[in-house]
């Protein structure tokens, strides 16, 4: 299991991290490093020998906290910020049509698999939506809106 990352390297986190009970002074569920936070990293472990964990001192927050490899980037990787992130909760603000036939209706829970990134003008999710089952949409970040977002019908996502 070969480290991305060394001892110094800058990283940029991905996603917002929380206190999984694990973190002194803390309560569970509290944000403590807000994604695109950069930091450097200070240790190296590992977690139940198959993850890579990077021990990653966030100046900003004045906190070190452990994250996974899939959880950073290269400081100097593109970054865009999203709205949303992985398993986060959303609503869609379109209705959503594969081959013309409407699948997805306006306002349909759903959550974020992935967020897509490759493109920083025009941000897109795979998201998985309880109305459509066993399928994975991807979805651009225009179409999509918090829980309690208000609804539009529009068609074009």
């Amino acid at each position: 299991m070969n480290a991305e990352f060394e001892l110094g390297d800058v990283v940029r986190v991905v996603r917002n991290v929380r206190d999984d009970g694990t973190f002194p002074g803390a309560a569970r569920g509290d944000l403590l490093v807000r994604r695109g936070s950069l930091g450097h990293v200070v240790d190296i472990g590992t977690f139940l020998m198959d993850q890579v964990i990077y021990s990653v001192h966030f100046l900003d927050a004045n906190r070190i906290v452990g994250c996974r490899e899939e959880e950073l980037l290269p400081a100097d990787a593109p970054w865009a910020e999203s709205l949303f992130e992985t398993r986060e909760r959303v609503r869609n603000l379109r209705a959503l049509a594969i081959d013309g036939a409407i699948r997805v209706p306006v306002g349909a829970v759903g959550e974020v698999l992935k967020v897509i990134r490759d493109n920083p003008d025009d941000i897109a999710y795979h998201v998985h939506f309880a109305a459509l089952p066993g399928r994975t949409l991807q979805v651009r970040e225009c179409a999509l809106g918090p829980m309690g977002a208000a609804m539009q019908e529009t068609s074009d996502a």
